[in-house]
Formats: structure tokens, sequence, C-alpha cells
């Protein structure tokens, strides 16, 4: 990918987190790129291709993200998982505190936005079920569901510039003391 799709799809990315999926239109993006629309549909010649681009240029992002947790020789460990969702790595280059309430929203519009976060939370759920598997859970599918449901929850309510977002360390403290509790460190 060259240097000038990344900025644009950066750019498409920051327009949706800020303004919303209707924000993003190739006129406005052009624009907020600096160049013509001409241009732009050099490098994404539809509406959709654009689409397609921003879900895989997002997903890239967090596939990247949690490659190193994955890289390694040992399994990653349940608290490392929870660390990992709760930190948003590849969210904090990408508005993820604001862009995932977006694209949560765009899911129920647009199909390629839909399969994106079934695969990305597929991936995490993957991972998740095997470290509870190891600790020992009797159900590791549905804690796994319960526990992501929760963590992702907390962009919602903790994100920047969130009512509660004062409260993301102590909420981080308290689920880290669950996962603790109920799994011993064992994962």
């Amino acid at each position: 990918m060259t240097e000038r799709k990344r900025e644009i799809l950066q750019t498409a990315v920051e327009m949706i987190a800020v303004g919303g999926y209707s924000s993003l239109t190739m006129r406005a993006l052009a624009r907020a790129c600096g160049i013509k629309l001409g241009t732009l549909q050099f490098h994404f010649r539809t509406s959709d291709e654009l689409l397609r681009a921003v879900v895989d240029y997002i997903a890239a992002a967090y596939r990247s993200s949690f490659s190193p947790l994955l890289d390694r020789k040992s399994p990653p460990e349940l608290s490392e998982i929870v660390d990992f969702v709760l930190d948003d790595a590849a969210g904090a280059a990408l508005s993820g505190d604001r862009l995932w309430p977006q694209l949560w929203a765009m899911q129920q519009v647009e199909p390629l936005v839909s399969d994106l976060l079934e695969d990305v939370y597929a991936s995490y759920l993957e991972i998740l079920e095997q470290s509870l598997a190891r600790a020992g859970s009797l159900s590791p599918r549905d804690e796994a569901l319960a526990l992501i449901s929760m963590l992702e929850g907390s962009t919602i309510f903790l994100g920047h510039g969130r009512r509660w977002s004062a409260h993301a360390e102590s909420v981080r403290g308290w689920v880290q003391q669950l996962v603790y509790e109920r799994y011993g460190g064992r994962s």
C-alpha cells in the first residue's frame, strides 16, 4: 500500500470516528485530504471500494497490534488478553474509543462492516476461549463471550470523553481481579 493510500484511509477513519459514517463521502474525503475527486477515484474507484479498503485497513491494524502476543512461544495468559483489549493499542492510532461505536452503528446498514466486526471479534474470541480452557473453564465459549462483551462494552462507557472515563483504571483493576479470583492466574 502506498503512503498516499494509507493517508487517505487514515483520514477516512478519522472522518468516521469524528463525524459518523454519514460524513464519509468521496467528495468530503477528497476535500479533507486536499486532493481532487478524480485523484481520490484513481486510488478508490467507487465508494464501495473505499469502504472495503477502510474496513481492511482497520482489520489489519488490529491484527498487527495483536500479533506480538500470538507470535511468542507460549500462549498469552488471560490477564494479558484482558489488558490488550482494554489498552486498545491499535485503537489509539485509529481513535478507537470514538471509532468503534460508529462501526457498531455502521454494521446495521453495511454488511461489509458487520463482517469486519465479526472477523475481529472471532479472532479475539478464539484466543480468549483457548486461554479460558487452559485455565480450567467448564464453558470457555460462554465465558469468552461474556468477557469480550464486557471488555468491548467498556469503550462505550469508559472511552475518551465519556461520562465515566475517569473510572477506566479502576474498572481495569476490577476486571483483572475478577479474572485472577476466577482463574487464579492460570491461563
